[in-house]
């Protein structure tokens, strides 16, 4: 008996290590943005947390955007933090629930994850793992088995990573 039905595709993954209060990352949006309207569903974007010892409100905001993770709003949540990278390091924490109640989010969960930890152990995690596999800046990605390092510059990342996808796709499609 043969079995007729479909091999399942391989969906490549790009994980985008982040820091919620870094310019850079907010700038490294646009290039999340063509590569989700260029592949859709068949890439993978992961947020990974990588705060920097830098940005003061940075750990924070890693836990509150875990926190609207569970609310179901993680990648807006993030993507209007790193629109207000600048005023995060002035107003520090009441900004990141301000932000989850313009979001429509139960802010007060969110401030209160922020006094409990509730996800301090992923952000750690995140970052322990970053480390592990040599991220010193953000943005970085990881996709297959490559990290691009964006700290420094970002120029030609997003051609990389297209590079690396189209590679990967081809492969699982073979």
């Amino acid at each position: 008996m043969s079995d007729s039905s479909p091999v399942p595709t391989v969906v490549p993954v790009l994980e985008a290590w982040f820091d919620l209060q870094c310019p850079d990352c907010h700038a490294a949006l646009a290039d999340l943005h063509a590569l989700r309207d260029r592949y859709g569903d068949r890439l993978d974007i992961r947020l990974r947390h990588f705060p920097l010892a830098k940005h003061q409100h940075a750990f924070a905001a890693a836990q509150a955007a875990e926190e609207a993770l569970e609310q179901g709003v993680g990648w807006p949540y993030a993507e209007a933090l790193l629109a207000r990278t600048a005023d995060l390091g002035r107003a520090g924490e009441p900004l990141l629930v301000e932000v989850a109640r313009q979001l429509g989010l139960d802010a007060d969960e969110v401030d209160t994850a922020l006094i409990d930890g509730r996800h301090i152990l992923a952000v750690d995690a995140d970052q322990a793992e970053g480390k592990a596999i040599g991220v010193t800046g953000t943005p970085t990605y990881v996709i297959g088995a490559e990290r691009l390092d964006g700290g420094k510059s970002q120029e030609g990342l997003r051609e990389r990573v297209e590079e690396i996808a189209d590679r990967l796709l081809a492969q699982s499609d073979a």
